[in-house]
């Protein structure tokens, strides 16, 4: 006969074939369980029961149900979706969708190990995936084995012990100012002319600019709020609270958008007064118009901002100006974007110094 303990506490029991049985519960996320200890004496079995018991009150119970790796993967996206940008949820759904699931979705969830990980990077690579897109898939595996741990599901977060690829910097490539007024040149009548204006005199990211309404704009006070971003027609609001903000418009940009029509809402719209689709004014007016320049056709529009900033910045403007006007976070990350910048500053310093001290110098003879 089974010789119990107190409720909660578990119970140790013999079977007829002699081996020693401990047994006791845990909550799961699919409910209570019951789970065993095995043993071919009473000692053994009463002292792993209790200290499967300690570890069931300190909450450190890991029990993934036999979940694997891709069923899980489905679960934590449904989880987090409503919580993040919908734009980043559909980038991580990609990724599971794509990379993940096909390459570790019928491993055990509990069992998926790092060398397995490491070696699907090293897979990705040599199939042609940049490192970027590689840190990527790293990334999202990262953010769902951490909720895994926090689930109580997995003991730890088998990304951490993961080398992802170094990724390079990406070089950035802004105009100098003649290929801007050549830009500016070639963009006079045509539908987006605008659109670059703004762009190039502002250094607002592409969804901003389409997620602009003339509600948005004072013409008379020379200014512009920031409030919603347009990407592939969803709206959303800033990414971060620097995002909304308020921008100071040249003189050129406010003509340039008297001269818009006001036929929508939406300061960039489309003949039926929807939001246009970035990559529509990337394939038919931001191409042509380049080639029309005659400016390197590798250059993006996102360059735009790249060089508002870098303009700016080696025309004396405070780093902390510039990071206001573009909606950074910090002013690290406009220090550390535009560092490519920062030589020419100090030969600024430099030189102004130079001249304090030639002033100072005079003045005492």
């Amino acid at each position: 006969m089974a010789k119990r303990r107190g409720n909660g506490e578990g119970s140790v029991y013999r079977r007829k074939d002699g081996l020693w049985v401990g047994q006791y519960k845990v909550q799961t996320s699919k409910g209570i369980k019951t789970k065993y200890i095995y043993s071919k004496t009473r000692k053994v079995v009463a002292s792993k029961l209790a200290a499967a018991i300690a570890e069931r009150n300190s909450g450190v119970v890991y029990d993934s149900e036999g979940l694997t790796v891709g069923d899980y993967l489905v679960e934590w996206l449904q989880s987090v979706r409503g919580t993040v940008r919908e734009r980043t949820w559909k980038r991580s759904e990609e990724v599971v969708r794509i990379h993940l699931v096909p390459d570790l979705g019928k491993t055990r969830l509990d069992r998926l190990g790092a060398l397995q990980v490491q070696a699907l990077y090293r897979s990705k690579l040599d199939s042609g995936l940049s490192a970027r897109t590689v840190r990527m898939i790293h990334t999202t595996l990262h953010k769902a084995m951490k909720q895994a741990v926090r689930w109580a599901l997995v003991p730890r977060n088998v990304a951490e012990a993961v080398d992802p690829p170094r990724e390079r910097g990406t070089e950035i490539r802004p105009l100098n100012e003649e290929q801007v007024m050549d830009l500016l040149r070639a963009a006079r009548g045509e539908m987006f002319e605008a659109l670059y204006v703004v762009a190039v005199t502002t250094g607002m990211r592409s969804g901003e600019l389409l997620g602009l309404q003339w509600g948005d704009v004072d013409l008379e006070a020379g200014t512009l709020q920031v409030r919603r971003t347009v990407f592939n027609g969803r709206i959303e609001a800033p990414k971060t609270s620097k995002g909304r903000r308020s921008i100071r418009l040249t003189r050129a940009s406010v003509v340039a958008l008297r001269e818009r029509a006001k036929d929508s809402e939406w300061v960039f719209c489309t003949g039926a007064g929807k939001p246009v689709s970035v990559h529509n004014v990337h394939n038919r007016s931001w191409k042509p118009l380049l080639k029309k320049a005659g400016l390197p056709p590798h250059t993006r529009f996102h360059d735009l901002r790249h060089t508002c900033a870098t303009l700016l910045l080696t025309k004396g403007v405070h780093p902390k100006i510039v990071q206001e006007m573009l909606g950074h976070s910090t002013i690290s990350i406009t220090l550390d974007t535009y560092s490519h910048v920062l030589p020419n500053l100090q030969g600024e310093a430099v030189r102004a110094m130079d001249s304090f001290f030639e002033t100072t110098s005079r003045g005492g003879e």
